[in-house]
């Protein structure tokens, strides 16, 4: 048996994922498990015997809680609702998603976190060169730590087929951004060359 010490931001970063919070877990965590699983198991909810190996314990508002989730067990599910609400007054047991919806803010969005890692570049107003602007992006990529990723843009830089296609290879990477406040558009033969020279 696994039990892992989690925090509440680690609930928030759990999207896509369920199980069964039971709160006010006094005592010790291993005899919680061991009897959640025996009375899920003669309730005909834990099926083909498996059972909760692998749980988290947290504090919050004072009270410690236990995550017991779905990830390699057999439920049924109708039944583990029924019996959830039959034993609130007991467990207070909630569903993962619930729990984090309505005491903790909700899930952490999996688009601004995926944001927040794409570092600023000044690419506007530089010279527009299609390998002069990788060359920029591969840099800053490499000073924020990232020189994987900077590997796998100039590979893709460097076999896509048109300047407009390498460009937005290049902002899947970085934030492309205006150092000096111009953002003049490329003109359309210039587009035309630089595709050339790919």
């Amino acid at each position: 048996m696994t039990i892992k010490n989690i925090t509440t931001n680690d609930l928030r970063k759990m999207n896509n994922k369920e199980g069964l919070i039971l709160q006010g877990c006094g005592g010790e965590v291993k005899e919680w498990v061991d009897g959640i699983n025996d009375i899920l198991t003669e309730n005909g909810i834990l099926l083909d015997d498996t059972k909760f190996d692998n749980v988290s314990v947290f504090q919050n508002e004072g009270v410690t809680c236990i995550l017991y989730p779905f990830d390699n067990v057999h439920l049924d599910v109708g039944k583990l609702s029924m019996w959830r609400l039959q034993s609130y007054t007991a467990f207070a047991g909630t569903w993962l998603s619930d729990y984090v919806d309505n005491k903790l803010g909700g899930f952490e969005p999996e688009q601004n976190k995926a944001e927040k890692v794409k570092p600023d570049c000044e690419l506007i107003g530089q010279d527009g060169n299609i390998f002069n602007l990788m060359g920029i992006a591969s840099h800053t990529l490499k000073q924020n730590g990232m020189a994987d990723e900077a590997k796998e843009m100039c590979s893709r830089v460097t076999s896509s087929g048109s300047y407009c296609e390498a460009l937005n290879i290049i902002g899947d990477y970085v934030n492309i951004t205006d150092g000096s406040e111009q953002s003049d558009d490329i003109d359309e033969d210039y587009d035309e060359r630089q595709m050339m020279n790919l």
